[in-house]
């Protein structure tokens, strides 16, 4: 007899999913029973949000969705600011929770763990919640959620299942896994916002996350193009590091605000045009006066922020080589004289003046410390000043290297958990969490987590030495594995952001003056290794060391140290 429990296992092996987080929970431990011979991995964290949070960064250094095991009730308030996070910024996240027996669901009987309507709560923060019924129907209930994550607008699916039903017996066979291709362009859509490129004098390119998966054909359409591009903090590096044409995630200064609006043909790709990316300064400054052509996969978003005067529901890549060939085709028709996009650029940069601006001078060394030590890391950031910052400046060779919490929900304590999930997604990268006291504090149980994946990769590496003592693959066994992480706090004793925000308003600093705990103690305590940082070569030094011992790394910035001695 199959139960339903080990058919959810069996169906998220087949839809390609390894790794799950989750706390066991009275009312889940029938699910353990499946996991217990199944290939996937397992990590518990300290907290549903840290669970949520990790698989939120498993996502997007990835592009593969993982799995939550979230108990009844409280598991799953905790989580939900996760999933309010992944939601925002259109990241997958399947998360699978228990609820109550069928036969007392709704009765508000004071059950254990009981919610009026607990997949009502959740469907806010989700692109559906469902509660199963039928253990029958997880095959299709799995199918619909996986054809989100790989047709349509990603982001989190909530699937409950009362515990009653965990155990009951799976009669049907088991199916298999549904493949889905996300949409192709329109041929009549390409062909007019083809003519409409193609005749720009001005033309601009916006990149936004939801084109992750497509950076070479991207790459390929904005340099035909020769378009200046602005690549949103979440699709930071999807051009490289250096790139001629991409001004980055500017588009809240003056100068790249001005070209904005002087583009005749704007083309948007996989961008919601949202707050977050395009008015941080908050008043709604961004204007568009051009054509506006948008493609999503989401048909709603291309109305919303900006209103699109040609809009294709499509996927970004086969888009984006749709419209380069018919680019190409027409080129015997003639282009129209128009500037030079590198040129364009280069004004921008110099009206920008970032290298001069003494807000961003005092992070300049934190990020060329990072790309001289470990130029190839992921960075995973907290909402803190040097990631405030680094959405500007910080430079990556490629997608998915550099994201934050600074975007979209703008939720505290997501740096270090979601740094963990990256690190599992990708063993073959440095990973680095960039955090904020403060933000720390929210998450610190999870230090504990961050040990605990540090000991099984010692074990792992220690068995595959001793196994691939004798063989040519020995020098190989390591890929396979977390590599150590770089815990690096910028300690400026509290809430350094609403400080400001205080003094700029007037408002006395109440609240957001904080002694932090001894992180030197903190990391004694959860087995990290332990270094301050006053300069850039403190740093330099650190991080050089990080792959020296399997434990993670706790780098301690002190940020008045740091600014002195960058005055000096």
């Amino acid at each position: 007899m199959t139960t339903c429990a080990q058919r959810l296992i069996e169906l998220l092996e087949a839809q390609g999913i390894d790794t799950v987080f989750g706390i066991p929970g009275v009312h889940t431990v029938e699910l353990y029973r499946g996991l217990e011979h199944s290939r996937l991995r397992h990590v518990t964290p300290r907290h549903e949000q840290g669970a949520g949070f990790m698989a939120d960064g498993y996502a997007r250094a990835s592009g593969r969705p993982a799995a939550c095991f979230i108990i009844t009730g409280p598991g799953m308030t905790n989580i939900a600011t996760a999933m309010g996070q992944a939601l925002a910024d259109s990241v997958p996240m399947l998360v699978i929770s228990s609820v109550n027996t069928v036969s007392t669901l709704g009765r508000g009987q004071g059950r254990l763990h009981e919610m009026p309507h607990q997949g009502q709560t959740l469907a806010g923060v989700a692109r559906f919640s469902h509660t199963l019924l039928d253990p029958e129907a997880l095959p299709e209930v799995l199918a619909r959620a996986f054809a989100v994550f790989q047709g349509a607008r990603p982001g989190p699916v909530h699937i409950e299942i009362p515990i009653d039903l965990f155990a009951a017996p799976v009669k049907a066979p088991m199916p298999a896994a549904m493949r889905v291709f996300p949409p192709a362009p329109a041929p009549q859509a390409v062909a007019a916002a083809s003519r409409l490129l193609g005749e720009a004098q001005r033309p601009l390119v916006l990149v936004g996350g939801g084109a992750c998966a497509a950076a070479t054909s991207v790459t390929a359409l904005v340099e035909h193009l020769d378009a200046p591009t602005l690549t949103t903090i979440n699709a930071r590096g999807l051009l490289g590091a250096d790139h001629p044409l991409d001004l980055g995630a500017t588009a809240s200064l003056p100068a790249t605000r001005r070209l904005a609006r002087q583009a005749d043909v704007i083309l948007a790709l996989g961008t919601e045009l949202g707050e977050t990316d395009y008015d941080l300064v908050f008043d709604d400054g961004f204007k568009l006066e051009g054509s506006l052509i948008r493609v999503d996969l989401d048909a709603e978003q291309l109305a919303r922020s900006h209103i699109a005067d040609l809009a294709l529901v499509a996927d970004i890549g086969l888009t984006a080589e749709a419209l380069l060939g018919a680019l190409e085709r027409g080129e015997d028709e003639g282009r129209p004289q128009r500037e030079v996009g590198r040129e364009r650029c280069e004004r921008v940069r110099h009206e920008l003046a970032l290298a001069d601006d003494p807000e961003l001078a005092r992070y300049r060394p934190l990020f060329a410390t990072l790309d001289e030590v470990l130029p190839e890391a992921i960075i995973v950031g907290d909402s803190t000043g040097p990631v405030y910052a680094g959405n500007v400046v910080a430079r990556r060779p490629a997608p998915r290297r550099w994201f934050n919490a600074a975007t979209g929900f703008g939720t505290l304590g997501y740096g270090l958990p979601a740094a963990l999930g990256a690190g599992l997604a990708r063993p073959d990268l440095p990973v680095v969490a960039l955090v904020g006291d403060g933000g720390l504090q929210f998450v610190l149980g999870e230090l504990a987590t961050a040990r605990d994946i540090a000991l099984e990769a010692d074990r792992a590496r220690t068995e595959q030495g001793s196994i691939n003592r004798d063989s040519s693959d020995a020098a190989c066994a390591d890929t396979a594995l977390a590599r150590p992480l770089a815990i690096l706090i910028w300690n400026n004793d509290g809430y350094d952001e609403i400080r400001r925000y205080m003094s700029a308003d007037g408002v006395a600093h109440v609240g957001v003056d904080l002694a932090p705990p001894d992180f030197a103690a903190l990391a004694q305590a959860f087995d990290c290794r332990y270094r301050q940082a006053a300069s850039a070569d403190d740093l330099a030094s650190a991080l050089s060391s990080l792959n020296d011992a399997g434990s993670p790394l706790i780098v301690e910035i002190d940020a008045l140290a740091w600014c002195r001695q960058l005055e000096h």
